[in-house]
């Protein structure tokens, strides 16, 4: 009795703990959800913020936000290209390595872009515009270099799938075609037949199978193509769904 109470009592321990551990997890993958949330429409607005101060001030704060705006956009889709592939390619891993040692230098030059446009001296600002333009140009066109290679082997490897799917559906349909040269064979090997006998393959004479017409086939005789009810194919997006007799027209 002491045994099974202890067991109970071992058996419901373990359940508390195994709810605490669903409730935490729960609540930490439900805290990175609000968190990425929370940052995507902060990343949106200051976008948006951007956009505006580079159309509505023109001169050395519409260049400095354009000069952020250009880098965050072409950061944002090389690390958005990298983290895509990466699943299903892990030679990307080294590039993703890469990147992150990149994005520390473009997050160094967007805080300082971010500090100057608070800065009052116009003049000092629009002395260091051309070294800030070509670090931006520098970061930026290391990213696109990244971006369109992992684009570019994305591509040949689709390109190589595509080429050896090609070659497996044309030897599947010579398979499939098969039939036609057994049959033509079997015609021409019956040319030579006594005029009153039916050389058709799979056709038996009367004598032969008993008088009747429509009785079994030879063993050798190619097998006729039974069509397939088009109720039980499955359906693709591209095809119309298939009529039924039941169907009437209106």
């Amino acid at each position: 009795m002491e045994a099974a109470v202890a067991i109970f009592g071992l058996l419901f321990v373990l359940f508390v703990l195994a709810g605490v551990f669903l409730t935490v997890k729960a609540v930490k993958a439900a805290k990175r959800g609000v968190d990425r949330t929370v940052a995507q429409a902060r990343r949106t607005v200051e976008d948006t913020t951007l956009r505006a101060r580079q159309i509505a001030q023109p001169g050395v704060v519409g260049e400095l936000a354009q000069l952020r705006l250009s880098l965050r956009t072409s950061m944002r889709a090389t690390q958005d290209v990298l983290h895509t592939g990466s699943p299903e390619d892990a030679s990307l891993s080294e590039a993703i390595g890469l990147f992150e040692r990149l994005s520390a230098h473009g997050h160094e030059l967007d805080d300082e872009l971010k500090r100057l446009e608070r800065e009052p001296d116009r003049a000092t600002i629009a002395a260091r515009l051309p070294e800030l333009r070509e670090r931006m140009e520098r970061i930026t066109h290391s990213a696109e270099s990244l971006r369109w290679a992992a684009r570019d082997r994305a591509r040949k490897f689709a390109e190589d799938d595509l080429a050896a799917l090609s070659d497996q559906i044309d030897v599947e349909a010579g398979a499939l075609r098969h039939w036609t040269h057994d049959e033509t064979g079997a015609a021409g090997g019956s040319s030579g037949s006594p005029s009153g006998t039916d050389a058709r393959p799979g056709r038996a004479s009367d004598t032969a199978d008993g008088g009747n017409s429509w009785g079994p086939a030879p063993a050798d005789a190619p097998q006729a193509i039974t069509a397939r009810d088009p109720r039980t194919q499955p359906s693709y997006p591209w095809q119309k769904a298939p009529r039924t007799e039941g169907t009437t027209t209106t």
